[in-house]
């Protein structure tokens, strides 16, 4: 059966841009850059988390042209799904981010499992970023009236 994720795919429209976004501004990791001929096969990671994100162009193969137009347009739209982080300072994250012009599409808030905020990358896709607090006090759930806690 199964036992481990290692990989995972978030659609881009450019790779060298991408490359420098999830490398250059939030820090990850190159992990594997090879020509298959047919694709190219680039992933990055965070520092010390063997599981790897494939920056994969909406294209053929594996998508048909109609298909991966389509595709291309749900990521303009952030609306291709959505891809979330960890991590250990969410206020100096955050500061950096800023600092660094990146997208905000919600601002730090903190919540019941921990502090969070939402940005875009270059091409539209929804990334989070939490800090989340213990398992403890994530399974106290919410405040009431936070996220359908009770009023």
């Amino acid at each position: 059966m199964l036992n481990k994720t290692f990989l995972s795919n978030i659609f881009v429209l450019d790779q060298e841009e991408a490359l420098d976004f999830y490398v250059g501004t939030l820090g990850l990791e190159k992990r594997q850059d090879v020509d298959l001929g047919f694709m190219r096969w680039l992933t990055v990671g965070a520092p010390g988390d063997d599981r790897e994100l494939l920056l994969e162009v909406p294209a053929s193969p594996p998508y048909d042209a109609d298909s991966a137009a389509k595709l291309r347009e749900l990521v303009s739209k952030g609306a291709a799904g959505g891809t979330f982080f960890q991590t250990d300072d969410a206020a100096g994250t955050y500061e950096a981010l800023k600092a660094k012009n990146v997208e905000f599409t919600d601002e730090l808030t903190e919540h019941f499992y921990g502090t969070d905020m939402g940005i875009r990358d270059p091409f539209g896709n929804s990334l989070r970023i939490s800090q989340l607090k213990s398992p403890e006090e994530i399974a106290a759930g919410p405040a009431p009236g936070e996220f359908g806690g009770p009023e």
